[in-house]
């Protein structure tokens, strides 16, 4: 998912790991994980590849959501959360759908992205789901398919790299997560290079169909998450 999209689209490891293990430990595992997989990623999306003028508003913004939901999680129900978010995307990507999926350029908004960017901050931290705040951003500016991933990896980079830490002394892996990273991490490279190998062979309208149709299956699973959470499952 890193190689093929940049990252954002990438939330269902925490999900799918919950299936076997504490959500909390699952989050402590990949933690470290996703910055190797961002370092490796950005080998093949390098700066050249970012939308610098995005970022420059998208990554303050990201900051500062990621400390609203930190502060956040005290107060706040992440059900009701991941709920909210999830029925946004599944509109917006109606929406894309609805209208043909035609790829249309719409113009570059400030407060857009910093909403994005500080939305994506504050779902990331309280809901795992920080993609698709900023995909939702992306993905109507109609950037080259290139500039889009490689903006959607360096942003996710720092993204993870601000929340390595604190995942990190929430859960206090011991030895046996460690070990279970020890052997994740052969599979690293790997997997980003296979994935880059998949962004070449997609032209500009399968990339795009594909992204906001991986959109909308997270956007479904974010919201059975959440009214799993209320016992509605």
């Amino acid at each position: 998912m890193k190689g093929a999209f940049g990252g954002g689209l990438a939330i269902i490891g925490i999900p799918v790991l919950s299936l076997v293990m504490d959500p909390i430990a699952a989050g402590a595992l990949l933690a470290p994980l996703f910055v190797l997989m961002d370092a490796v990623a950005l080998y093949y999306w390098r700066p050249k590849t970012w939308s610098k003028i995005d970022l420059a508003l998208l990554i303050p913004s990201l900051a500062i959501g990621t400390a609203i939901g930190f502060m956040l999680m005290k107060v706040v129900d992440p059900h009701g959360f991941a709920i909210l978010i999830a029925l946004i995307t599944l509109a917006f990507t109606g929406l894309w759908f609805r209208g043909g999926g035609r790829i249309v350029r719409q113009p570059r908004s400030k407060a857009k992205a910093i909403v994005a960017g500080t939305a994506s901050g504050i779902s990331s931290m309280m809901a795992h789901s920080g993609g698709p705040p900023v995909a939702m951003y992306l993905l109507p500016l109609g950037l080259p398919k290139v500039v889009y991933a490689g903006t959607s990896s360096s942003f996710f980079a720092a993204g993870n790299l601000m929340k390595v830490a604190p995942w990190l002394a929430l859960a206090r892996p011991g030895a046996e997560l460690w070990t279970l990273m020890a052997l994740c991490l052969p599979l690293i490279p790997l997997g980003v290079w296979s994935g880059f190998r998949l962004h070449e062979r997609l032209d500009q309208r399968q990339l795009y169909r594909v992204c906001y149709a991986l959109l909308a299956l997270t956007a479904v699973k974010l919201l059975w998450d959440g009214l799993r959470g209320y016992g509605a499952f």
